[in-house]
């Protein structure tokens, strides 16, 4: 028997252990494990394990083969019963039993016939514990036998009378399976007219002429034996009362005529069962089939109840279009009337079939076998039920009970044997036989009284590993009679478990609902009965779960992209898992665009059948984790196909398609496009848009176009390919609907008009032959229209025309079949010619030094001969006889659109000497210039002097140097110095004003501050005000004493007068070289006034203030630290804040005889770099002693 018992848990409870084992005991079997080591020191009655069954049809072209296999221990010996006799094998030369078995094999092939060995068998096996037996196994050969011969005579019948064609086969073993076919071997169609009963019969409820056939063969198929036999073919015509004539009907007996009934519509009338009641009798656990089937004119359908009951649902089924009902796993309680209803429409007929389910014997508790200990007692039940009740008989070893020999520890109770105070010689096999008349059940039960000590079957030192929080079984399968006790233990110490969290199972198994981390151990499993014990130890290891942290997620990708599925697994680390990929639950696809590395799933190249769910699944040898994620394929939608177009008329069409497979994204409009194969051969246009749920859309079409249509299909990933064209359809020719646009008339030359349009394409021509008709006459005469057909150009001359004359035009459509509707007149002109006249009464108002204002008089409006476009003012800036030979006169140009008579002219230059004109424009050109008008502007404010320069630092003065503003803007009157000394902490000082001569371009400051910083600014001033400003900074020279007080003095004397001696040769030395190397020349004062005494001739340059233009902003700025002055000294106005000091002897002039500083300057400076030795002050030869010691 298993070892592993039904799992009846039970808690473990201290101190009612033993009492619920010594309960079982005395009311329960022992099983007996079947282990192969401990079967081979236990003996065991014999068990039927295998048997042929109870009605064995044999086929009789092949040896017999009657099955029994049994075990036991010894090994049973085999004998056999045939019709309840001994049958001896030994005497039959055609009958052998295999080696170790009980199967006997009877040689009929060779040499006897099957029927000889028909009869009842009973196989026993037996050993010194008993004897169990099998079944009595009835053996008969299967029959398949051949239809008599018989001669059917053709069947002729009217129009819906009703038929059965009998088949009646003859009786086989097992009953042959019966169908209908006709020569070809091709079986007759069946309906709710025409069908096979559950007899094998061909009924037709009524007749039709295509009935007609002189095939109807009924087939027996017996698939024992594999064969089939055929019936005679039965000739069936059907025929009208129409096409019984006279001679016929005098030819046609009564009896040859099948059937007398009408052949008019008539109620319907049951073929089968006959009569209103009939009685069905089913044994239980079978298929009850009940049948009803009708004739009548029209057919009439099949209806089922059951009288007081519902059909049972689940187990009820129709068959043969309704005329059977089918109730599977009948049972006791189907019982009852069930009725059956033929309606047509001229009536119904009932029929009531009565059902009694019976019973053949089936087991309540079938008796199971008995492993006892001595002394010990127990009980074999065999309690059986069935319609009628079964009779209950008892058999020991083989033999009715009550003929076998007596055994005082068994007492029989009816249906039950109590065994009381069991010995070894109470061992036996008991059979256990219910029978009533529909069948009987056998069964063979041991009872084997043992006597052995606790043995642990499980194997010694097993390891358990499972996963936390999960159930942990520890196994103890275990044997011994009497039953042995189980216990469990953990660890070394402690007492026997008996917690709430610990189940023990009837097998020995412990079970750990929930394992922990604190559950793994050692735990030993130990077994006593009162003859002995048994232990045995196993361990149990708790593993962390596996589990998928990164789970692959849903994704939607177009066809022919990538996608990747990501899937991270956290597990235990003693535990190695296996990732696999899964697709609809079964293998990924063997193709190369599938790659899996550690935690990816890339697929390349999606195509559509890769759509579906793909799961990641990590397994260990514990536990295993799954994730799953689905991938939807989307594309454009495949081409729409099967264009029709249907309802063509003149100017519409339906076209109809069938839209193609929308790649999973839903179409949401299809776009329908047009080929005119006549005048756009390959080129398609679009024709019209229709939502993504229709398939069709009614399109207009245009006269004389051969069209072709094409449909495209459009979703949320992008446009299908066109589809297939469709057919061709002509439209008929039809008058121009429309006329050229863009009409336009204008002349080219004073004495043309340029008629132009734009044409009409082939598509709006709307037939053949396309031409213009060209008409116009002047607007504002009393000329009637003249009109010129021409090709289908785009533009037509008229010549002689006035200039500049209006005219009315209109181009209007032509074709073979007519006029396009009238056009509407547009105007135009003739060419244009240049103006005559030019403006008259020019006058100039100066606004202010830098804008004028000119006024004018119109011209006559037809003086202009064309379209007025403005008028245009040239002015120049006027200049002397010697100037004006020398260079050309620049002249600016001003243009004023329209019919406008006055403008202001900006950005003229103060204190100048302007003239200009005045000239009308038209399409053509300009017209005369008036004559010249000249005006002066007054002054302005000068701009900044050009450059600035500190020059001859001394104690307390400095010189400064300038140029004359290079825009003085008028004459000249005076210039502002200002200057402030700044401090140490770049703060200012009081600010000093000095008014300048305007001739001066030099000026002396004294009475200076030695060593002091300066900041000055310069500017130049007209009788209108001030201009811009030029700054810069200089520092004076040091106070010699002040220096003298830096040398230092040694405190000896002959030192003392040592380095005065040297000192004083050297200052010598330096005094007479600083003297030779700043000697200058002469200041060329003249060449300077020639530069600056004409302002006026100089050129006019509207941004010409690159020097001495200087903001405000940065006039009181204090020095910045470091800055530094050019070498030269001269001074632009970025470079301002530079530090004459900054460049000690960089002083790039020349003393005269009077010491004063006399330098020549271009107005352009560089910075030199500053070195790192370099003093803040200027040299001296104070200093350069002081450097020097």
């Amino acid at each position: 028997m298993p070892l592993h018992m039904m799992l009846k848990k039970k808690h473990l409870s201290a101190g009612r252990v033993p009492l619920i084992l010594f309960l079982c005991q005395l009311i329960s079997a022992l099983d007996v494990p079947l282990d192969s080591k401990l079967l081979d020191d236990l003996v065991q009655p014999p068990t039927i394990t295998q048997q042929s069954p109870k009605d064995y049809i044999i086929d009789p072209r092949e040896n017999i083969v009657i099955q029994c296999e049994a075990k036991g221990k010894p090994p049973p010996s085999f004998s056999w019963t045939r019709n309840g006799t001994h049958f001896d094998i030994d005497k039959d030369p055609l009958v052998t039993m295999k080696p170790g078995s009980g199967t006997l094999v009877i040689n009929i092939m060779s040499e006897g016939k099957a029927e000889t060995y028909e009869g009842v068998y009973q196989c026993t096996a037996r050993n010194e514990r008993g004897a169990a037996i099998s079944n009595n196994i009835v053996v008969r050969p299967s029959r398949s036998p051949l239809w008599t011969k018989e001669r059917l005579e053709p069947i002729v019948l009217r129009n819906g009378q009703s038929l059965v064609l009998p088949c009646r086969p003859p009786i086989g073993l097992p009953p042959a399976i019966i169908f209908w076919m006709d020569n070809s071997f091709q079986r007759l169609p069946q309906s709710e007219r025409v069908s096979q009963g559950l007899n094998g019969d061909l009924y037709f409820s009524n007749v039709l002429p295509e009935d007609t056939r002189e095939d109807y063969i009924c087939y027996a198929r017996f698939n024992h034996t594999q064969t089939i036999q055929q019936k005679q073919p039965i000739s069936l015509k059907v025929i009208s009362v129409d096409e019984l004539n006279d001679t016929i009907a005098a030819n046609l007996s009564d009896t040859e005529l099948y059937g007398a009934k009408s052949s008019k519509e008539r109620p319907p009338t049951f073929l089968t069962p006959e009569g209103n009641e009939s009685h069905k009798e089913e044994l239980r656990g079978n298929v009850l089939s009940l049948e009803c089937i009708a004739e009548g004119l029209p057919t009439p359908i099949i209806y089922w109840i059951k009288e007081d009951g519902t059909l049972p649902v689940n187990r009820t089924f129709y068959r043969n279009f309704r005329k059977t009902l089918q109730i599977i796993r009948v049972s006791e309680a189907d019982s009852g009337n069930y009725q059956c209803i033929a309606k047509n429409t001229l009536g119904a007929v009932h029929h009531t079939i009565s059902v009694t389910v019976k019973a053949a014997p089936y087991w309540i508790v079938a008796p199971q076998n008995l492993v006892l200990s001595p002394g010990e007692n127990g009980t074999l039940i065999c309690r059986a039920n069935g319609n009628p009740k079964p009779r209950i008989s008892w058999l020991t070893n083989g033999v009715p009970i009550e003929i076998a020999l007596d055994d005082p520890s068994r007492k029989i109770d009816g249906d039950t044997i109590i065994f009381s105070n069991v010995q070894e010689s109470s061992s036996a096999v008991y059979q256990c036989n219910a029978s009533n008349k529909y069948g009987y059940l056998l069964a063979n039960a041991f009872v084997n009284v043992l006597a052995e000590p606790p043995r642990i079957l499980t194997s010694a030192n097993t390891l358990y590993q499972v996963i936390s929080n999960r159930p942990a079984l520890l196994d103890c399968a275990f044997f011994g009679s009497p039953m042995p006790t189980i216990e469990w233990f953990k660890g070394t110490k402690g007492g026997a478990l008996h917690e709430d969290i610990y189940v023990l199972h009837d097998n020995g198994t412990l079970e750990i609902p929930v394992a922990q981390k604190d559950s793994t151990g050692t735990y030993t499993c130990v077994a006593w009965n009162k003859l002995g014990m048994a232990k045995n130890e196993v361990h149990l290891e708790i593993k962390d779960p596996t589990r998928i942290i990164k789970q692959p997620e849903y994704a939607v990708v177009q066809r022919g992209s990538k996608v990747s599925f990501e899937c991270k697994v956290k597990h235990d680390h003693t535990l190695i898992p296996t990732i696999m990929w899964l697709k609809d639950n079964g293998e990924l696809p063997n193709d190369e665009r599938f790659s899996t590395d550690k935690d990816h799933l890339v697929v390349s190249d999606v195509k559509d059948d890769d759509g579906g769910t793909y799961t990641c699944t990590a397994n260990t040898t514990l536990d295993s984790a799954s994730a799953s994620a689905v991938l939807r394929v989307v594309d454009v939608p495949n081409p729409p196909f099967d264009l029709e177009l249907t309802n063509q008329l003149d100017k519409s069409v339906q076209l109809t398609w069938t839209p193609g497979d929308d790649n999973n994204s839903p179409i949401t409009k299809f776009i329908i496009e047009y080929e005119d194969a006549m005048h756009e051969a390959g080129l398609w246009r679009h024709q019209a848009e229709v939502s993504g749920t229709q398939t069709t859309a009614q399109l207009k079409l245009s006269p004389y176009v051969n069209y072709s249509f094409r449909v495209m299909a459009e979703n949320s990933i992008g446009r299908s390919m066109p589809s297939e064209a469709s057919e061709q359809y002509l439209t008929k020719a039809a008058e121009p609907d429309q006329n050229p646009t863009a009409v336009e008339g204008l002349g080219t030359e004073p004495d043309n008009l340029v008629i132009t349009w734009k044409p009409l394409n082939g598509f709006q021509s709307n037939g053949p032959g396309l031409q213009y008709k060209v008409s116009w006459r002047q607007k504002d005469g009393d000329d009637e229209w003249t009109s010129v057909v021409v090709a289908n150009v785009s533009k037509y001359i008229v010549s002689g025309t006035p200039t500049f004359v209006p005219y009315l035009i209109k181009v209007q459509a032509l074709n073979d079949v007519g006029f396009a509707p009238e056009p509407a007149a547009v105007m135009g002109h003739s060419g244009e010619d240049l103006p005559m006249v030019a403006p008259g009464n020019v006058r100039v108002n100066v606004v202010n030094s830098t804008l004028a204002e000119v006024h004018w008089d119109p011209v006559p409006p037809k003086s202009v001969r064309g379209h007025l476009q403005g008028y245009r003012i040239y002015y120049w800036k006027a200049q002397s006889s010697s100037k004006r030979n020398r260079r050309h006169i620049e002249k600016k140009i001003l243009t004023f659109q329209g019919s406008k008579t006055h403008g202001m002219l900006p950005g003229l230059q103060p204190y100048s000497h302007y003239a200009l004109n005045v000239r009308v424009v038209n399409g053509k050109g300009e017209g005369p210039a008036s004559t010249d008008r000249g005006f002066h502007t007054p002054e302005g404010v000068p701009s900044a002097p050009s450059s600035l320069k500190i020059v001859n630092p001394t104690l307390d003065s400095l010189t400064l140097e300038w140029d004359p503003p290079s825009h003085p803007n008028g004459i000249l009157t005076e210039y502002i110095l200002k200057y402030q000394p700044i401090n140490s902490t770049h703060e200012l000082g009081p600010l000093v004003d000095l008014k300048i001569p305007a001739n001066k371009t030099r000026w002396t400051l004294k009475n200076l501050n030695f060593s002091t910083r300066y900041k000055f600014y310069l500017y130049a001033q007209t009788s209108v005000g001030s201009g811009s400003q030029i700054t810069e900074e200089a520092i004076t020279t040091v106070d010699e004493a002040m220096a003298s007080r830096q040398v230092d003095i040694a405190t000896q004397g002959w030192f003392i007068g040592l380095m005065c001696a040297v000192a004083l040769l050297i200052l010598i030395l330096l005094i007479v070289c600083f003297i030779r190397r700043n000697k200058g020349g002469k200041y060329p004062v003249k060449e300077k006034e020639d530069a600056h005494a004409d302002p006026e001739i100089q050129p006019m340059k509207e941004d010409d203030g690159t020097f001495g233009e200087y903001s405000d902003a940065e006039d009181h700025k204090p020095l910045k630290k470091g800055s530094r002055t050019p070498s030269d000294r001269t001074v632009k106005k970025e470079d301002s804040d530079d530090s004459l000091v900054d460049y000690g002897e960089g002083v790039n002039g020349q003393f005269n005889e009077d010491g004063s500083f006399i330098g020549q300057y271009s107005g352009k400076k560089e910075k030199e770099p500053a070195e790192g030795n370099e003093s803040s002050e200027a040299p001296s030869p104070v200093n350069a002693m002081n450097s020097f010691v």
